[in-house]
């Protein structure tokens, strides 16, 4: 069973340090496109600003990464605030970090501390969620046997449909699914049909 880390909605902070402003965006991003029209966003949102660092990890392996330092000098801006990522265990996120200059020179050194430690600010005030690969399933249920298990798949549910019958799509942790069917059987006390649907992740509750 595979799993991983990332934030749930955007997340803003800000710092300033010896006089030059850095504020730091983050967000959940589905894939790479997504990841640069959220930094090309924050771009527009800060205009005026002088630097637009940063980095993100496109897909659910930490594989599809990318940074960029933005005219910071080599090494101090993109790779901090990645590897600011990867210490809190992220992936499918992207962190901008824009810098307006205040005058002073913060050095290779301070410019390092200053992108990385207003990335890891945010990430921890950011709300992170635990997504573990799943299989999807439809359940077709008279309203009566929905009544009759909506608390046992209440944690589960994906998606509820409701016509003459009602449709529920529910998520399912990899070798777990026959212990549940059955329990479900019993609840009802007939056999179900059911169809797989897909695969993917969903943040499972019960952790």
């Amino acid at each position: 069973m595979s799993e991983y880390k990332t934030v749930v909605r955007e997340t803003e902070y800000i710092s300033v340090i010896e006089r030059s402003k850095f504020i730091c965006l983050i967000r959940g991003v589905e894939s790479e496109e997504d990841a640069k029209s959220f930094i090309d966003a924050a771009r527009k949102k800060y205009p005026l600003a002088n630097h637009y660092c940063y980095a993100y990890i496109a897909d659910e392996k930490g594989l599809n990464q990318k940074f960029s330092d933005d005219g910071e000098p080599h090494g101090t801006a993109g790779l901090p605030i990645l590897n600011a990522i990867k210490n809190r265990g992220l992936c499918k996120v992207a962190a901008v970090v824009v810098r307006y200059f205040g005058g002073i020179k913060l050095g290779t050194g301070g410019l390092s501390r200053a992108y990385g430690g207003t990335a890891l600010e945010t990430i921890d005030k950011a709300e992170i969620i635990t997504l573990t690969e799943a299989e999807f399933f439809s359940l077709n249920l008279s309203y009566s046997q929905y009544k009759k298990i909506s608390a046992l798949i209440a944690g589960i549910t994906v998606l509820i449909e409701y016509d003459k019958d009602v449709k529920v799509k529910i998520a399912i942790k990899h070798g777990v699914k026959e212990q549940l069917f059955n329990k479900i059987s019993e609840n009802l006390g007939v056999e179900i049909s059911v169809a797989k649907v897909g695969e993917g992740y969903f943040e499972f509750k019960d952790r």
